[in-house]
């Protein structure tokens, strides 16, 4: 076996993606203030354009992923993709640079220039190559870097323990310095802080070939979906035959597993309609126990691989309520930080955009508390390895984001008071206890979920199980925004107050937290429910396997 490099090859990935990721989050970290000041956007259009680029990139790792397994591999996926995000980046710079990719610079607002639709359009192009980029590096690069260590030796797990540790800290660590540097250079001049991230992509590209040469490769293999498919088929074509509960196992296929290192998964009683694509009939399986024909008659592993993947879509679905706070964090409270005081001291002031900072510094601080100290003692309290199970996270990650959404109201109502009766303009720190609670909630919610999928997943689909959570994001999103848009055009009907006003003195934008808070508390009630009837999988060696638990 071809002896792998290790670190040696892992530090130019991962330089690869800090670099990357800084130049990525650090374009769209202020980009609400970049459509409000620049394009002459009103706040719900530039919500939308940045909620629907939001989704957009988070739906297409899961075809990146897909491209790379079938055709062309992690490397090539990851360097074609980065060129991709580099096009994006310049087109963008371009927009803030050329005078005629841009309205004139607005001095009195209900005078305002609009964009033009050409101007609208060049931006746009700009980001669906930012989103294509972003789809093909984002769901490579773990896979990419584990690729690089021999997991089956005790030094190559650890290499790939630390690589996660590494990992999680750069993701805290890019995204302070976007919504800080990169935030503050930008509002300088957009021409300057863009062109400059433009650069570090491009930085980022040779760092990235430059290790070219140490990188271990795995070809590209095929895609797993038409496995899944072939069960929902072999299922239906036997729809009409009869399973019997007391000798099922003894008609079931159920070859030995190629990988004599992997867990064999036992037939189970959930989903059982699917069992029967494991019926073998006559001239299925040939002399050498092989199938016949796939389409027709699947193994009991593979049945069972596709009930976990139906089993996780409950609580994959509780996601989308839940990460709705996280994923407007960059729109409406960036517009509350624009009407409150902002100033340090009397020369300097924060970026509107910078103030998600203390959700990052609030990560940056409980992580390491709750690995160091708070799971080893709820792991003697539990008597849980873990301390706490991915599904309870996942539970008090919600519960997180209904209090985020209802401290975020309060402080709306508070604010809105004093700006409309003339008052002194209220201190913006006042928006750190939300953000506080917002990334308590990104704490509990995120790793809930990554460590859900990946344990719950088959071991043969962990790429289908983790790009769920790119999916949940993206649903999220688009519910965010239909939320956004439905809240926008019924409270305006028969001249009613619009509660997202583009003057959020004029509307209630507290009443729209508030409401966010119910549709989580709703969730939460739908949570609890998923996962009091959710059944953890059976992982057994081959050797012990019993088909019937």
């Amino acid at each position: 076996m071809e002896k792998k490099p290790g670190w040696k090859a892992v530090y130019y990935i991962l330089g690869n993606y800090i670099v990357e990721r800084i130049a990525a989050m650090g374009m769209i970290a202020n980009f609400m203030v970049y459509l409000l000041k620049v394009f002459n956007l009103g706040q719900v259009a530039a919500a939308n354009v940045i909620g629907i680029w939001s989704g957009v990139s988070n739906l297409i790792p899961i075809v990146g992923a897909c491209v790379a397994d079938a055709y062309l591999g992690k490397f090539n996926t990851i360097a074609i993709s980065s060129f991709g995000t580099l096009v994006g980046m310049v087109i963008i710079t371009l927009t803030a640079w050329l005078p005629q990719l841009h309205p004139p610079t607005c001095t009195s607002p209900p005078q305002c220039v609009p964009s033009t639709r050409t101007q609208l359009g060049v931006l746009i192009v700009g980001l669906c190559w930012l989103a294509v980029g972003t789809g093909g590096i984002a769901p490579c690069s773990i896979p990419f870097s584990i690729d690089q260590f021999d997991t089956t030796s005790p030094e190559g797990r650890k290499g790939a323990n630390r690589f996660f540790n590494w990992y999680y800290t750069s993701q805290a660590l890019v995204q302070l310095i976007s919504m800080t540097v990169i935030v503050y250079l930008e509002n300088k001049s957009w021409i300057l802080g863009f062109g400059l991230l433009s650069a570090l992509m491009l930085v980022s590209i040779v760092i990235f070939l430059v290790g070219a040469k140490d990188y271990y490769n795995v070809p590209a293999d095929g895609s797993i979906f038409s496995g899944i498919l072939q069960v929902f088929v072999a299922a239906y074509k036997k729809s009409r035959l009869q399973i019997r509960a007391k000798d099922e196992v003894g008609v079931c296929y159920d070859p030995p597993l190629e990988d004599k290192d992997a867990l064999k998964m036992p037939l189970t009683q959930q989903l059982r309609c699917l069992n029967k694509a494991t019926l073998i009939q006559d001239n299925e399986v040939n002399s050498e126990g092989c199938v016949e024909n796939r389409w027709r008659l699947c193994s009991i592993q593979q049945v069972e691989e596709v009930k976990c993947l139906i089993k996780m879509l409950p609580i994959w679905a509780s996601g989308f309520l839940c990460f709705i706070p996280v994923a407007q964090q960059g729109t409406f409270p960036v517009s509350q930080a624009l009407k409150m005081d902002r100033h340090i001291g009397p020369h300097f002031e924060l970026p509107a955009a910078s103030f998600n900072a203390v959700s990052l510094i609030t990560i940056g601080i409980y992580q390491p508390c709750l690995d160091l100290f708070l799971q080893p003692f709820l792991a003697k309290v539990t008597k849980q390895e873990e301390g706490i199970t991915s599904l309870q996270k996942i539970v008090i990650g919600d519960i997180f984001s209904i209090l985020t959404m209802l401290c975020a109201g309060l402080v709306e109502r508070r604010r809105r008071l004093l700006a409309n009766s003339h008052a002194p303009m209220m201190s913006a720190l006042w928006l750190s206890p939300q953000y506080v609670l917002l990334g308590l909630c990104e704490v509990f919610t995120f790793n809930g979920h990554i460590q859900f999928y990946s344990s719950e997943s088959p071991e043969k689909m962990k790429s289908i199980g983790n790009s769920l959570q790119y999916l949940v994001i993206a649903v999220s999103i688009y519910v965010g925004t239909l939320v956004v848009n439905v809240v926008h055009q019924l409270t305006r009907k028969h001249g009613g107050v619009d509660w997202l006003n583009d003057d959020i003195d004029a509307g209630r934008l507290d009443y729209y937290y508030f409401l966010i808070a119910g549709l989580a508390a709703l969730n939460f009630v739908y949570i609890v429910f998923s996962v009091r009837g959710y059944r953890y999988k059976i992982n057994v060696k081959p050797e012990d396997a019993d088909e019937t638990p």
